[in-house]
């Protein structure tokens, strides 16, 4: 026989309010007790650039397609925002640039992808934080809704995931993280045939915005992240692209 303690026999409803307000007194009164540090680690290596042009976007009326092309960018992401630092998941993103009839240049949004990331230290910012399932923390960025690649402006919005986090939880929610890229040097060609270029950016301007829509742990949780921060940030990454021109791209 399994033995089971007054706890063990709770709903599970009462168990998961019993543990919210666990979490609450620990994001209170834990954070600083688990510290990770990634400022020193090394830079996530250039990422494989990807050839799919799936997500390509349909070019605005009267574009050329010679003289439109698609690029599909590949961006690993060192995220430091508030007292948060993780690395982020890989992202891709497609959009479409090109001239217009009238001789000016413009662009075409397509797609970003990714995947959530673990944050070191979960809800509590300490290693149970890490232990505990329902303590896990994730991230995920998600497109902002504007972007200039030709100026190295874009806007994202960071979907935070656990258990205990109501569903749509984000830093970002009314208005997304604006980032301002600058490069870090010059733009590195890999290859010609297929076109393949490596370059590094950062931001370290960008404000951080507090999470919303987070449920009762929103302000537990912000103290942890240290949100909102108004400066002390940095977004840097090593990224590679590709591309093609809409006349070379495969007949849908």
């Amino acid at each position: 026989m399994v033995n089971t303690t007054p706890d063990d026999r709770r709903p599970p409803l009462a168990r998961r309010a019993a543990l919210a307000l666990a979490c609450a007194a620990a994001l209170t009164g834990l954070v600083g007790a688990y510290t990770p540090n990634l400022a020193h680690a090394e830079p996530s290596s250039t990422p494989q650039y990807s050839s799919d042009f799936s997500d390509c976007p349909a070019l605005p009326a009267g574009a050329d397609p010679a003289r439109w092309r698609c690029e599909v960018h590949t961006a690993a992401p060192l995220l430091t925002m508030g007292k948060v630092e993780v690395a982020l998941a890989p992202i891709t993103m497609t959009h479409a640039e090109g001239q217009m009839p009238d001789g000016t240049r413009e662009q075409v949004w397509g797609a970003m992808h990714s995947t959530p990331t673990t944050v070191p230290g979960g809800l509590t910012g300490t290693a149970a934080g890490e232990r505990t399932r329902q303590l896990r923390l994730t991230i995920k960025p998600a497109y902002g809704g504007r972007s200039d690649f030709y100026t190295g402006q874009f806007s994202l919005r960071l979907r935070l995931s656990s258990p205990l986090l109501s569903h749509g939880c984000t830093i970002g929610a009314s208005a997304p993280v604006d980032f301002q890229l600058k490069r870090s040097g010059p733009s590195k060609w890999v290859s010609q045939d297929p076109p393949v270029i490596e370059f590094s950016a950062y931001d370290d301007t960008f404000t951080a915005p507090a999470a919303e829509h987070c449920g009762p742990l929103a302000g537990p949780l912000n103290r942890r992240l240290g949100l909102p921060a108004p400066s002390g940030n940095l977004m840097t990454y090593d990224a590679t692209y590709t591309f093609r021109t809409y006349d070379q791209l495969p007949s849908a």
